[in-house]
């Protein structure tokens, strides 16, 4: 179960404080051999037998069906060899096993499986999109105790990429600034966010993504916390801000809608594994 609130944002899910002593993470070419466990993906779905409290497979478990390419050697589980395992998006689960969403929470995962799922995603991702080299097109080799990858032909190295976005909350005297796409559930808003641009810094980013998607014009920007957003590589950096000027014009091509909303009327929030609610709960002293 997920708490109510949280102290940090250090202690959000999917950011890696979660996993502090109980999970070492390796790279595949230390990977010790024998059975371990497995942590056993379908999409962004942790799949478990029995309870999804212990997810966490037996490496010898027969009635997992085999994966897509070999397991891959992630680190150290409570001391046990971990390996990652993942599943055609088309297959049907065998009997006695069921899958957990890591972004809808249901049902409920704990908070360090979490973050290891997250970490499973964001590590196969990488190594699905790290086979040939950008610059040559030559094939890529692990470097030895990195999860870095270097070129065979050109020597050049790469590295997962990790891709910076904003995310903030706009406020002004009894009303927060909230947004919604359209394929969200009915009534569900969150707060403006987005990637960072090429030479930007992240307040620039800020007051540009509000602009864009409401525009309104903001100040006061300040840092409050972040998160790791494995779905595939985001890293969302969370800010406050206060509004200045301008009436709301929704950018369509983005959103759905975008509106001011009183304090003690507000609308479905995001929920409170994301850094998005993490703000709004803060600062708004909820």
């Amino acid at each position: 179960m997920l708490p109510d609130s949280y102290s940090s944002p250090l202690h959000l899910p999917f950011n890696r404080t979660r996993l502090a002593g109980c999970f070492n993470l390796l790279t595949p070419d230390v990977d010790p051999g024998g059975d371990g466990v497995l942590l056993a993906l379908q999409g962004p779905n942790l799949v478990f037998a029995g309870s999804p409290e212990q997810p966490l497979l037996p490496a010898t478990t027969s009635a997992l069906p085999p994966g897509k390419g070999r397991d891959l050697f992630l680190g150290l589980w409570q001391g046990q060899p971990l390996r990652l395992r993942i599943l055609s998006r088309e297959l049907s689960l065998p009997p006695g096993m069921s899958a957990a969403g890591l972004t809808t929470g249901r049902p409920h995962l704990p908070l360090e499986m979490l973050s290891l799922g997250g970490l499973g995603l964001q590590l196969n991702h990488w190594e699905r999109n790290s086979r040939c080299c950008a610059r040559c097109g030559g094939v890529l080799e692990r470097l030895p105790g990195e999860w870095g990858k270097s070129c065979r032909g050109c020597g050049s190295t790469h590295f997962p990429h990790i891709h910076p976005c904003i995310i903030v909350i706009v406020q002004r005297p009894g009303e927060v600034l909230l947004t919604r796409k359209a394929d969200w559930a009915p009534n569900r808003y969150s707060l403006v966010a987005g990637f960072v641009d090429v030479s930007e810094c992240l307040e620039e980013t800020v007051a540009r993504e509000v602009r864009e998607e409401t525009g309104v014009e903001i100040a006061d920007i300040r840092y409050i916390g972040s998160q790791a957003w494995p779905f595939p590589s985001q890293l969302m950096v969370g800010f406050r801000a206060e509004y200045v000027s301008g009436e709301i014009r929704v950018e369509e091509k983005e959103l759905e809608d975008a509106r001011w909303f009183a304090l003690d009327a507000l609308p479905d929030l995001p929920p409170r594994r994301s850094i998005a609610r993490y703000l709004l709960d803060t600062c708004l002293g909820r």
